[in-house]
């Protein structure tokens, strides 16, 4: 990323957004914002309970995100944000009053077992694992974004998504 990119690493919880991203931000010297922490309360305890969020909840998180890329564009800054961002119009609002291609958005894939195993090593705050099946019912494929299969070490994923990016 030579000059200032926007990458949106998206997919469902456990896909390693947060570890990619991670990594990713620290490889190009790019800020790193985690989604999950701009979610409102309510959000956070409505997933504890296993409750899969709506549109509605959804949008102000979405709009507060936008908000953070459009600073990063207009400070001239780098930088990944881990979001799933499972639908198109999710994907619209985080990129809305930003130039045409501002924003890269990069898929990571991995199997439902996968992910599912992933998800049980860890402790999240508030996503509960059994929101898994409700997401991948409600990722809508991004026919423009980048597809990256999560399924090997974290440095050969980035490294995969930073060759895409240059191309």
């Amino acid at each position: 990323m030579s000059a200032p990119m926007i990458v949106v690493l998206m997919g469902v919880s456990g896909s390693g957004k947060s570890t990619i991203g991670t990594l990713l931000a620290q490889r190009e010297g790019a800020v790193f914002a985690d989604g999950d922490d701009y979610h409102p309360l309510a959000n956070k305890e409505k997933m504890k309970a296993g409750q899969p969020l709506n549109d509605d909840d959804r949008e102000p998180w979405l709009e507060r995100l936008n908000v953070l890329l459009r600073d990063w564009l207009e400070t001239g800054k780098s930088g990944v944000l881990a979001c799933s961002a499972l639908k198109e119009k999710y994907r619209e609002t985080l990129s809305a009053h930003m130039p045409a291609g501002a924003v890269q958005f990069v898929l990571l894939e991995g199997s439902k077992e996968l992910v599912a195993s992933r998800l049980a090593l860890r402790n999240h705050e508030f996503m509960n694992p059994g929101l898994l099946e409700s997401q991948f019912k409600t990722l809508e494929d991004p026919d423009d974004a980048l597809h990256v299969k999560n399924d090997r070490t974290p440095d050969e994923v980035v490294t995969e998504i930073l060759t895409k990016l240059t191309k």
